[in-house]
């Protein structure tokens, strides 16, 4: 007789909740993705809401492959990149809680050689520093040296103290990858488990999140994995190698599904419990969330928000007068984030893989639309004309930079051009010639290469094979008919300033 009440009652209460969803959920939802998934040349979609503690929307749209066309499902896998980093910060606070470390350690504690650029902030800087972005440096500040280059994890901490920051420690926010990698890697000092061992057993074993891989290597083996794709550069859809960033792991390797995230999302609206058992004590979830950088206090005119702080891995603003907690990541080929508002016990997911899109930002914010009571506005038609005209220009001065190389004679012989170039930071790049075009290979980079075709007024077309990192125009400093130095340049996706390689 229990039994029978209690399938009565779920029978009962299911229709029940799914009506108490809002109308844009129940009825526009499916149509709404799907029309933007066309205007902004998305293949593959997987997306997952949770609301009082259940999971209400749990689907894949489109596929994961435009050759095979094997279609997204919920286990769709996905590099979902910076999502990584609330992980980092809430092992290490979980490890706070144990009385293993304490946040406020200073990084010299762990590592006594550790260096920054300035001495004052090498003896200061702190796990809860690095966790919040507080070194001063600008956004994405050394990536391209990092991002999918041989460096060991122990390599780019070392080379942080080549980072020149343009603001101040403790004052000005600049998003930084490699601050995440360096307080992860204090994980292993004192669990004696290496970062993707220990968040495997604290965190995704306890929540069952059985297809999430805590490394990307060999993505491509790795069963129901989505291609990464591209519209940049290009213009049309254009596959791209997967990225290998294990050697930023803390800041962003995990590979995972929105099944999976479903449930990271449940504990974190249930104050770390999942299926009644406790996955992350409270006081490290809280401490997760509590403000440590102000981003801005103005209000946004685009979206019913009026502040925005970074707590440790994850961002907090409000949202139509609730409190919201998210992130985005960005690999090549993949954007994607999570959000979760407590007071709502709402969480979403949205995973891609197209990297140059807003879609997956336009639809988060429509689905906070729907719960937290803001008017209908169409947030995806909303900022499409903007990006499209953005693209339309970039390609335009991508296809006069191509128009200009007409096979004109560069100012001196071609040979003057090769050689080893150099920058601190980076490390060494090798010139070649062939004919009249020259080809930089980056030596701390896995098998990154660009050609330089000569265009004129002394400036040169460079092209890298993998289109991701961007097609620009660049110059050579010459001196009395002696090459000094050349400036390179990667997508703002990685990095946005250029780097000056000085010849050998």
């Amino acid at each position: 007789m229990k039994v029978f009440i209690c399938i009565v009652a779920f029978l009962l209460a299911g229709p029940l909740f799914l009506q108490a969803q809002p109308a844009f959920i129940k009825d526009s939802l499916n149509a709404y993705i799907e029309q933007g998934m066309k205007d902004w040349n998305i293949p593959g979609l997987a997306i997952a809401i949770v609301k009082d503690g259940n999971v209400v929307v749990m689907k894949g749209y489109g596929v994961s492959d435009i050759q095979t066309k094997e279609p997204v499902t919920e286990n769709t896998l996905f590099m979902i990149a910076s999502n990584t980093k609330l992980f980092t910060a809430t092992a290490l606070a979980q490890l706070e809680y144990r009385k293993k470390l304490s946040l406020n350690d200073k990084i010299i504690q762990y590592y006594p050689d550790f260096k920054l650029y300035d001495e004052n902030s090498t003896q200061l800087v702190t796990i809860k520093d690095m966790l919040s972005h507080h070194l001063g440096t600008k956004t994405f500040q050394g990536d391209f040296s990092f991002w999918d280059s041989k460096l060991s994890r122990n390599n780019i901490i070392y080379k942080m103290r080549y980072l020149k920051p343009n603001g101040q420690f403790r004052v000005d926010y600049g998003y930084c990858n490699s601050c995440f990698l360096t307080a992860g890697e204090i994980i292993p000092k004192v669990s004696q488990r290496p970062w993707e061992v220990y968040i495997y057993d604290s965190i995704l074993t306890p929540l069952g999140m059985s297809h999430t891989q805590t490394l990307g290597f060999n993505m491509e083996q790795m069963p129901h994995a989505a291609k990464p794709y591209t519209t940049s550069f290009t213009g049309t859809l254009t596959e791209l190698p997967y990225d290998v960033v294990d050697n930023l792991a803390p800041a962003g390797s995990l590979v995972s599904c929105v099944h999976d995230l479903s449930k990271w999302l449940i504990m974190q609206l249930d104050s770390g419990r999942y299926q009644g058992n406790t996955i992350i004590p409270w006081p490290a979830i809280r401490r997760t969330r509590d403000i440590s950088t102000a981003i801005s206090s103005r209000k946004n005119s685009a979206f019913p928000s009026h502040f925005t702080g970074y707590g440790l891995g994850v961002f907090e603003s409000d949202y139509n007068g609730k409190q919201i907690y998210y992130h985005t990541g960005g690999a090549f080929g993949f954007v994607t984030n999570t959000c979760f508002v407590p007071e709502e016990k709402l969480g979403i997911t949205i995973l891609t893989n197209q990297d140059n899109q807003e879609f997956f930002e336009m639809l988060r914010y429509q689905i906070l639309d729907a719960f937290l009571g803001v008017g209908y506005v169409n947030r995806s038609k909303q900022f499409l004309p903007g990006f499209l005209k953005e693209n339309a220009e970039s390609l335009k001065t991508i296809t006069n930079l191509k128009s200009r190389v007409k096979g004109a004679t560069p100012p001196l012989n071609i040979a003057a051009y090769t050689g080893i170039y150099e920058n601190q930071l980076y490390g060494v790049i090798t010139i070649t010639a062939d004919k009249n075009d020259l080809y930089i290979q980056f030596n701390s980079h896995n098998n990154l290469h660009a050609k330089l075709q000569y265009m004129d007024n002394g400036e040169w077309l460079m092209t890298y094979d993998n289109i991701a990192f961007g097609i620009f125009d660049t110059k050579f400093k010459t001196e009395q008919n002696k090459v000094l130095s050349v400036d390179i340049r990667a997508s703002d996706f990685v990095e946005y300033d250029p780097y000056t390689f000085t010849k050998q």
